[in-house]
């Protein structure tokens, strides 16, 4: 059996920091706009995100933080898009960090919110995007390739939901 090569993404940094987990995708196919934080400082979109626990399982760990971050919990249709190895530079901790990251697409089946559960450093809000508008704010703030892995995650994402849009209205005729 082939193995298929772990892309790597950013730029490597000293004093990298190792901290595993992901991001979701979170699609509402209802308004066909994605659910993502705004940071309160700059307006940056961001994907919900997060370290994940040793014994906890990557897709509920990468779940549970949207939850805590975004309120969103009434989750339907749920899948791994990707895995990356990305350099970053965490500018909320001030730490450069290097992440094993899993990607999870996830659709709504309802906009329904809990409290959040934000962390000290965690300076945003639930927002909805086009995928245009979250894609331009990432390529405009690339510089150091610190959201290239969430550009081509996000970029699986959506052509992968467009592929279930797709067999779901055949189905439907």
């Amino acid at each position: 059996m082939e193995t298929q090569e772990l892309l790597e993404f950013g730029i490597k940094r000293e004093n990298e920091e190792r901290r595993d987990g992901g991001c979701a995708v979170v699609f509402d196919p209802v308004t066909r706009l994605y659910a993502v934080g705004k940071r309160d400082s700059d307006g940056l979109l961001l994907l919900f995100s997060g370290g994940v626990e040793a014994d906890e399982d990557i897709q509920e760990g990468i779940l549970r933080e949207v939850r805590e971050e975004g309120g969103l919990c009434d989750f339907g249709h749920t899948e791994i898009i990707g895995v990356a190895l990305a350099h970053y530079h965490n500018s909320n901790k001030n730490v450069n960090r290097v992440t094993h990251s899993t990607c999870v697409l996830t659709f709504l089946k309802s906009t329904e919110l809990v409290p959040t559960q934000l962390e000290a450093h965690e300076k945003f809000s639930l927002a909805w995007a086009t995928a245009g508008e979250i894609l331009d704010c990432w390529r405009d703030r690339n510089q150091n390739g610190d959201y290239s892995h969430w550009i081509y995650f996000f970029e699986k994402a959506t052509a992968r939901i467009e592929e279930i849009l797709y067999k779901k209205k055949l189905a439907e005729s």
